[in-house]
């Protein structure tokens, strides 16, 4: 238990937690996971007069701060007043100072996705008509710059970190029990818990200056650092940190106290441990899940869970893979990795496989949602790589389980011999060591007394005794270390063991790239969600220039009316919003989605360029938050400014408006 890592072990270890960060830390910024889908004024609309309001609607549910929308004026001064408010679902208004002259203005926006990531963007609008703008509309993300850089670097290595603690010791436990004395083994799951341990420090101090400014001063700003504690990441982070206390209890009792046990009381244990394991590890894996792509979109409630097995088995193999490879190569050779360990680990490793596709099934059927999001969408291509990488590691495991059959039928006789080689030669080591040594001593003491007859006296044969035990100390000391170099040479001669080695070795090379791609997935937005947005911004720029094509023009207007219960989103649906008779319908949802019935419904239709209007519409409420009228007419194509008032009491009343191109 005295012996130190080798040199070629800590490049091993080396490799799979940092050469997964090289490969990808320098990648483009990826798509965030919430996307705008609409506006009002829309992106590039000419509005006739000053907005009370610009709103923002996105694909999710997003958190916003005090600074979250900024709308500027044409010399870049900010006309936006008050916190961005909610007034329904995913769609968030900011109120707009009273009087705005007429020119081009910006507005910029920086939120958090429901899944953590920090999206941002921009856009123009202008009052009257276009003009010269001294602010740029090209936002750059708080996660471009240098702390986007490190907090990727950190969720990397926590993954990593995580596969090699959670599948090193399931190896030890399931597959190898005498691998908990086993130094290079014990050094390899311990680096995987302060690779997770110090990765996840390092997220929670990144994650404000990540999520709000980007600036690396901002890291240690403890302002910062309680708004990210309030938060789900944040919640997730700490959990984690929790958790991992838990995990190094249990790595001291795997490596202490069960490697000490006598095997009955082994087994005992191994049960105790392998409960408690299987929790920590479920724990762990699930502050991932509870705070990334599982926790929004599609069945949730179920997402998560999935995620949850999904990560397990993943460790499983590939933490599993990567303790194999370091027992194969540096365990010594008084304890190598038997055939018996390395066949449970094939079984353990097949199953893990069975697990990873059929919880990959259904994330991929989650995430995806249609065959053209797998080339459409940069997630479904990242996906095709993976599966790609996976199909590749289980043809090279399937090569592994054939190296694994040769060992386990190799002779028995032959194992025998080997094994009673194994006893004798250290003994004949030390046998031929302490003759060695006494033939020394005893020639030494000859010499001695000859030198002591000649008159050199008692000191002189004295130091020549001394110096002739040291040297025989030294030289027990080589051919001891000689033999057991010769006794690793044997061993590694196998040439079934050597293929073994050779074939695991190139797993884990596979295995690096795929754990790779795979962190890069969870920072990239779901194909589902992709093509939803862009469905949406596709529909919202139609709907919202003209009912052309499409024959139908939908307006969606959020209203706040000011009193209990007056917020909103009231819907015009106008078919075929042509010149001539038209079927008007209006829906009005509550902040929940869901429709409400109000007190009263009017609508009006202005075209300000020919002075005509406003034309009143009453719609007849038809059932519960849906009113409609037919027969509406429309007497001219142009940019007609629709009005929807809506009253929700007797004294609260709004009016909002939206431009739409008809006929």
């Amino acid at each position: 238990m005295t012996q130190t890592i080798a040199p070629r072990v800590r490049t091993l270890v080396l490799l799979f937690l940092a050469v997964t960060g090289a490969l990808l830390a320098g990648a483009a910024p990826v798509s965030a996971h919430a996307a705008l889908t609409g506006s009002d004024p829309g992106q590039g609309a000419v509005v006739d007069r000053a907005p009370a309001q610009v709103s923002l609607t996105f694909s999710e549910q997003i958190a916003v701060s005090d600074d979250a929308v900024r709308v500027l004026d044409p010399q870049g001064k900010r006309v936006d007043k008050g916190d961005p408010a909610n007034p329904s679902g995913t769609t968030y208004t900011v109120r707009l100072l009273s009087g705005l002259p007429d020119g081009t203005y910006t507005v910029a926006y920086q939120v958090v996705s429901a899944d953590s990531h920090p999206v941002a963007g921009a856009f123009t609008f202008s009052i009257g008509a276009p003009s010269e703008t001294s602010v740029s509309v090209s936002a750059q993300a708080s996660d471009a710059g240098l702390v986007g850089w490190l907090y990727g670097l950190g969720r990397y290595t926590s993954y990593a970190g995580f596969v090699v603690m959670a599948g090193g010791a399931a190896f030890v436990l399931a597959c190898w029990g005498r691998g908990a004395g086993v130094r290079p083994v014990q050094r390899l799951v311990v680096s995987g818990w302060l690779a997770l341990t110090g990765a996840t420090l390092a997220l929670l101090l990144l994650r404000g200056s990540y999520t709000r400014s980007g600036k690396i001063g901002d890291v240690f700003d403890l302002s910062l650092l309680g708004e990210v504690l309030q938060t789900k990441p944040g919640a997730a982070l700490v959990s984690r940190l929790l958790l991992l206390a838990a995990a190094a209890l249990f790595i001291a009792v795997l490596f202490g106290a069960y490697e000490n046990r006598e095997d009955e009381e082994k087994r005992d244990l191994t049960f105790g441990l392998a409960i408690g394991g299987t929790v920590v590890a479920a724990g762990l894996a699930a502050s991932w899940a509870m705070s990334e792509h599982a926790s929004q979109g599609l069945q949730p409630g179920i997402a998560m869970p999935i995620d949850v097995v999904h990560l397990l088995a993943a460790a499983a193999w590939l933490g599993g893979l990567t303790a194999l490879l370091v027992a194969l190569y540096r365990a010594p050779a008084d304890t190598p990795v038997d055939r018996d360990a390395v066949q449970r680990f094939s079984r353990l490793a097949f199953g893990s496989v069975v697990t990873l596709v059929v919880t990959g099934v259904y994330q991929s059927w989650r995430q995806l949602g249609s065959w053209s999001a797998f080339t459409d969408t940069r997630y479904g291509q990242l996906l095709l790589v993976k599966i790609g990488l996976v199909v590749v590691l289980v043809a090279i495991a399937s090569v592994s389980r054939r190296w694994t059959s040769r060992l386990a039928q190799a002779a028995a006789p032959t194992d025998t011999r080997h094994e009673q080689a194994q006893e004798t030669a250290p003994a004949k080591a030390v046998s031929a060591q302490k003759s060695d040594a006494g033939q020394d001593v005893t020639d030494a003491g000859g010499r001695a007394e000859t030198a002591g007859k000649a008159g050199a006296g008692a000191t002189g044969a004295g130091e020549a005794v001394g110096a002739d035990s040291a040297r025989a100390v030294q030289l027990a000391r080589q051919r001891a270390a000689m033999e057991t170099a010769r006794q690793k040479r044997l061993r590694d001669a196998d040439p079934d063991r050597f293929g073994l080695r050779r074939s695991v070795l190139a797993e884990a090379g596979i295995a690096v790239v795929l754990l790779a791609v795979t962190t890069v997935l969870t920072q990239t937005e779901p194909g589902r969600t992709e093509q939803e947005a862009k469905a949406a911004s596709s529909s919202s720029s139609a709907s919202a220039s003209t009912g052309q094509g499409t024959g139908a023009v939908t307006l969606h207007m959020p209203f706040d009316t000011g009193g209990e219960n007056g917020k909103g989103v009231a819907t015009i649906d106008l078919d075929p919003a042509r010149v001539g008779d038209n079927d008007l319908h209006v829906y009005v949802e509550g902040p929940d989605g869901r429709p409400v019935d109000i007190p009263e419904v009017k609508v009006a239709f202005t075209l300000s360029a020919k002075d005509i209007g406003p034309l009143a519409v009453v719609p007849d409420h038809v059932t519960t938050g849906h009113w409609s009228a037919s027969g509406v007419q429309i007497p001219m194509a142009g940019d007609w400014e629709v009005e929807v008032t809506v009253r929700t009491s007797d004294i609260d009343q709004v009016t909002v408006s939206k431009n739409a191109k008809i006929g």
